[in-house]
Formats: structure tokens, C-alpha cells, sequence
């Protein structure tokens, strides 16, 4: 696990010059590799990369970067792991090719320079993010793996082109684009995340997953997609698995333990998270089938009852017999660590489980170098509350369009005052169904009458685009090619184009944008071993019924978890990984956020609808109304904003 960097330029730079650019791009970046740097470049191509290496396969010199292939053509920087490089490395011996050392680096070069690029990287299974200077036709190569696990941003400034693993990377440079996409800002505030291929500036980009982006100075970058999410899903429902629900679950449990199996191999110490979760319970359980020793495990747990999971892990931990570590998170933990957010997601990141997820790889990091992570769980078997509570709306679809229409008018005509007065005085059951949020959605989806307008309801965050923002961004504008896709695809069924929306945008840009910033931010290696692609291919192929059954999802992940854990021990409600945002934002986290809310510094910014935030925050602050996740998107933009102009 690493962090990579560079450019390519057309302007006439000294060897010397090259080199410290890319350094100081590189030192940018720093805590994703503590153990080593290093600096490869070309004065008459005007090329410079760099690499910060955290050490997990072959700790000696021969697994450094920038690493020169043997035939001298190729240089490569390189983050991630491929997991079956030992394979990969036993082919290429065959072939003649010698290698130095042991490092699975050495083995995807190798590759490029006997193989190609493009049919070496089909051949990986693992995470990364490439970058590839061969040094005979000056073309720079860039690649994502499948499902973006590691991320990879680029950026193009006349005769420049800027690549890295972090926005701070690429700011380093002085050519840098930094003006502010305001669209982008605008998918923010619906999503609680920038989604690519954008990123926060105009004129930067994140690499799409399973892409290879090529570059020849003096030309436009070119982009090709070398595996594909979209034909995953549509070649999955076309190919369902019509074998025995029996011999189906052996399957996948046969193939999660090869996966998991691959992810265990590492010359460091090695241990897991743990919250206790079906996901993350399945990935321990397969792990410590597999260890003659106890598995490290790590969770995190709040004061707050409601949000307290940490026995469940403990009762999981206990059974399996692994060596388990919990910390506490409390109200004082969140405040100091809020500050240094932005510097973390070097763009506005609005997912408030962004705090326990680096206090838990904190405390991981103090045990081991590298964890493994049961993400990816919820998008592949049909996991999400939410998919459950979408799914009891789809009989409005059903009404004539007249009668929807007029349900809608009346559903908009009540004032959302009187909706909120009424969820408070009903009781808690009845009171949820006329919440206003609850109501306002219900509206939009009559008017709409769209499955796919059903589901975004349940995802973006702003009951109306125009709420929080100023004049300068037009949500009208906004293009989203997930969303596009989808609503031009068919779905077998409104469970799959959920999955499907949710693996093509909310699982890389918010899920596994997470989990890298936070766990590189503590110098820790995460591995996620459900999204090996040969699982999610697998999981695509699946028949409903082995995903959802009864009113659940993740039936055959279930099952596959039944035979080592106890079901009393897992089956209870979803809590996910949520903090007590509404209450901390009341107490602890008051004064910071009064700063960030006041109107100066909401109109120093410039950007947000000033009464509009103000209104809400003393809402919340009353506790008339619960505009947590709201607000916490308004913070985390404005502390954003506000800390990049100093």
C-alpha cells in the first residue's frame, strides 16, 4: 500500500527540477507510505514520478519504486496489492523472465513489458492504481482497478498533465487547477459526496474505476474501459446460477475463502475489523478458519447506547476465539479529530461514520499494518434498509398517472409544520410514516412515477435542490452518468437496479473513498475481500431469492455465516455505523459548528443560501427539527472551503 504521483509537462524542466516537483509531490502524500520515497524522471521527455511506499510484501530494497522493468523500457509507480502475483510471477518465469526480488510490484511490470498493459491488468486480481511511463513511444499510462478501491486523480493544465493518489498530491504542483466546480459542489449537497469522474476542482478528474486513461505529450488523454460494473450486472441477470441453493452457497463460501485466503498474505502483522455486522462477521469467521493463530480484531464503540455495537463484536469475537481490541469513542474523540477532516478527504465529505472508521483504523494501526474489511457486503447481496423501504412504495406505480397526480397535490399542499407537529404527537410507529422528510419524498415519487426517481429519494440528502445553495451553482445542469445509465437500462427487478446504482456510485465514491483516506490516514493497509471482482461477478449471478428471502437481504452471505457463528448471535436490526451526530451538533460540537454556521463566515464563502442554513441550525439547536445529516453536509463544506482559502 502506497501513495503515487507525478506529471508530464511540455515546458522546457531541468533534471533537478523535475525531480524536486515530484518529491514535493510525493511528501504531499506521505502518510500513505512512511517507509521509503523515491523519484524517476526524464528531463528531455519532461516527465517526473514519484512513489511513498508503505512496506507489506517484500520489505527489502528490491520492492522500492520508481521501479524500471528489465528491459529497461518501462518505469512504474504503483499502490495497491495483487494478490495473486505469486501465479502471475510463475507464468512469466516460464516465459524466460528473471526477476530480483519478491515484491508483487516487480511482477505486474513485468507483465506490462511482456504482456501489454491492458492483458496484464485483466489478469489482476487485487486493488490499485498505476501509473506506467514507457519510455520508447513517451506515452504515460494510468490504471484503476475494477472497483475503485484505490483512488486515482488527474488533472490537465494546458501542456500539463498532473496525476496522484490525493487531490493533495496534484495541489502541490503549482499549475494545479483549484477553481471550484460548483456542480460538483451541488451533487455534494445531494449525495454527501463527490462522485467521478468529477472531483471538487474543474479541470481535475478521479480515474474511473476499471479504466486505463493514455497520454502522449502534445495530445488529449484518451480513455477505455478494460472492465465494466454495467456489463457485470446485465451479463449476471442474463446468466443466473440455476444450481442447488446448497451447492450455490458452497460456492461462494469456497470462493470467499480464496479471496479472503489471497488477502491474508503479508509480511507484516495482519488483523480485521470487527463490528459484529454479517459482513464484517463472515470475513473474521473465514479468516480465523484459516489461522492456526488467534485473528487480530479491532471495533469501536460509542457511549451512546443507541449507537453501541460493540458488544455484538464482542460476543462474535468470543466465539470464533479471536484476539480482540475495542475503544470507546466519545463526544471529545469527534471534536478533536474534526479539524483535520478536510486535510484527510482533500474534498467536501459528508459520510459522519468518516470518524469511527479512522478512530478504528487508528487503534488497528497500533497492532498491525494491514486489516481486512467486510465492505461491500450490503451492495452486492442486497443489504440496505433502504432497498426494503423503496420496495413498499412501488405499488404507487401502479395507480393511473391522474390519481397519482392527485394524491401528489395533496401530499404538497400540506404545510410541513403541521406534518412535523403531527410526528411528534402520534405515537413513535405512526408518528415516522407523516414525518415531513417521509412525506415531501412521497410527494416527489407520485409526481415522478419513475422506480429509479423512487430510489434517488431514498439517496439524496436535500429535499429540494435549491434549499442550501446560492446562485452560482444550477443543479439543472448537473450530469450524472450512473443515474443515466440506469434509467436507460432495464432491471429484472427494482432490488438489482438499486445494487446497480449503488455498486457504480455510492459503493467506490463514498464507501471505499472512505475507508482509503481513513486507514492511509493511520498508515493501514485495508483489504476488501467481498470485493474480489471474481465475487462480485459471482454475487451478479445470483437469483433474488438467494439474496433476499422473508423480508432480509444477504440470504446466501447469511447462510455462509450460519455454519460459524451462531444466528442468535447475528440476526438483529441493522444499526450500521453511524454516530450521534444530532446531539453531539446540541453539545460538544456547538461552537465549532457556530463558526462555520455564523452568517460572516457563511457569506465569506459564498457559496451557501445564508438564511436558509441559519433558519435550520436554530431549528436543530431548539430541537424543533433534526437537521443533522443537513447540517453536517453544510459543515463539512464550509470547513472545507473555509480551511483551503488560508
Amino acid at each position: 500500500m502506497c501513495g503515487i504521483a507525478g506529471f508530464l509537462t511540455s515546458e522546457a524542466w531541468s533534471e533537478d527540477q523535475l525531480e524536486r516537483q515530484a518529491l514535493r509531490m510525493s511528501d504531499a502524500i506521505s502518510h500513505r507510505g512512511p517507509d521509503g520515497d523515491g523519484a524517476w524522471c526524464d528531463e528531455a521527455a519532461g516527465i517526473a514520478i514519484s512513489h511513498r511506499r508503505l512496506s507489506i510484501v517484500d520489505l527489502s530494497s528490491s520492492g522500492s519504486q520508481p521501479m524500471t522493468s528489465a528491459c529497461g523500457r518501462l518505469v512504474m509507480v504503483y499502490n495497491g496489492e495483487v494478490y495473486n502475483f505469486s501465479e502471475l510471477k510463475t507464468e512469466l518465469t516460464a516465459l524466460g523472465v528473471q526477476f530480483r526480488g519478491t515484491s508483487d510490484s516487480e511482477v505486474i511490470l513485468e507483465g506490462f513489458a511482456k504482456w501489454g498493459i491492458e492483458e496484464t491488468v485483466k489478469r489482476l486480481i487485487g486493488m490499485f492504481a498505476i501509473a506506467v511511463w514507457n519510455r520508447d513511444n513517451r506515452q504515460l499510462t494510468l490504471v484503476r482497478d475494477r472497483l475503485g478501491i484505490k483512488p486515482l486523480y488527474w488533472g490537465s493544465n494546458g501542456g500539463l498533465l498532473l496525476f496522484g493518489s490525493e487531490l493533495k498530491a496534484l495541489k502541490a504542483h503549482p499549475e494545479c487547477p483549484t477553481a471550484l466546480d460548483h456542480n460538483a459542489i451541488a451533487n455534494f449537497l445531494r449525495k454527501g459526496y463527490v462522485n467521478a469522474p468529477n472531483s471538487i476542482y474543474s479541470g481535475v478528474n478521479k480515474l474511473e474505476s476499471g479504466c486505463i486513461l493514455t497520454h502522449e505529450s502534445g495530445k488529449q488523454p484518451t480513455i477505455s474501459r478494460y472492465w465494466s460494473m454495467h456489463d457485470v450486472a446485465l451479463q449476471g441477470m442474463d446468466q443466473i446460477d440455476t444450481r442447488d441453493e446448497n451447492k450455490i452457497v458452497d460456492a461462494l463460501e469456497e470462493l470467499l475463502s480464496d479471496s479472503i485466503k489471497m488477502r491474508m498474505v503479508a509480511d507484516v502483522p495482519l488483523g480485521a475489523f470487527l463490528s459484529g455486522g454479517i459482513d464484517s462477521s463472515a470475513v473474521v469467521a473465514l479468516m480465523q478458519k484459516q489461522s492456526a493463530r488467534p485473528i487480530k480484531t479491532f471495533s469501536i464503540g460509542f457511549e451512546e447506547k443507541q449507537y453501541n455495537e460493540s458488544h455484538h463484536a464482542a460476543s462474535v469475537a468470543e466465539h470464533l476465539g479471536t484476539d480482540h481490541t475495542e475503544m470507546y469513542i466519545t463526544a471529545k474523540d469527534a471534536l478533536d479529530l474534526i479539524p483535520t477532516l478536510h486535510t484527510m478527504y482533500d474534498e467536501p465529505f459528508a459520510d459522519a461514520s468518516q470518524i469511527p472508521t479512522f478512530l478504528v483504523s487508528k487503534l488497528t494501526r497500533q497492532h498491525v499494518t494491514v486489516a481486512l474489511s467486510g465492505d461491500g457486503g450490503d451492495e452486492l447481496f442486497a443489504g440496505y434498509e433502504r432497498y426494503f423501504e423503496a420496495e413498499k412504495y412501488q405499488r404507487l406505480f401502479k395507480q393511473p398517472a391522474f390519481a397519482r397526480n392527485i394524491e401528489a397535490g395533496v401530499l404538497g399542499s400540506i404545510p410541513p409544520r403541521l406534518l412535523q407537529k403531527a410526528s411528534q404527537l402520534l405515537p413513535d410507529k405512526l408518528g415516522r410514516k407523516f414525518h415531513p422528510t417521509r412525506m415531501k419524498r412521497l410527494h416527489r415519487i407520485l409526481r415522478d412515477g419513475h422506480p429509479l426517481s423512487l430510489y434517488q429519494q431514498f439517496l439524496w440528502r436535500l429535499d429540494n435542490d435549491h434549499d442550501l445553495q446560492c446562485s452560482l451553482i444550477n443543479p439543472a445542469v448537473i450530469h450524472d452518468p450512473v443515474w443515466d445509465r440506469a434509467r436507460s437500462q432495464h432491471f429484472d427487478s427494482d432490488f438489482n437496479m438499486m445494487q446497480y446504482v449503488d455498486a457504480q456510485d455510492y459503493l467506490t465514491d463514498d464507501i471505499l473513498a472512505k475507508v482509503d483516506r481513513a486507514s492511509m490516514a493511520a498508515s493501514l493497509e485495508a483489504r476488501v475481500p467481498i470485493l474480489d471482482h471474481r465475487v462480485v461477478e459471482f454475487a451478479w449471478r445470483l437469483p433474488e431469492h438467494m439474496k433476499v428471502r422473508n423480508g432480509q437481504g444477504k440470504w446466501a452471505l447469511r447462510e455462509v455465516l450460519y455454519r460459524h457463528v451462531p444466528r442468535e448471535l447475528i440476526d438483529r436490526p441493522k444499526m450500521g455505523f453511524g454516530v450521534p451526530i444530532d446531539e453531539w451538533l446540541r453539545g460538544p460540537l456547538r461552537e465549532w459548528a457556530e463558526n462555520l454556521l455564523s452568517r460572516e463566515s457563511l457569506k465569506d464563502t459564498g457559496v451557501l443560501n445564508v438564511e436558509v442554513i441559519r433558519e435550520r441550525w436554530q431549528q436543530h439547536l431548539k430541537g424543533s427539527w433534526n437537521w443533522q445529516y443537513h447540517l453536517w453536509d453544510v459543515l463539512m463544506l464550509q470547513d472545507w472551503i473555509v480551511s483551503n482559502k488560508h
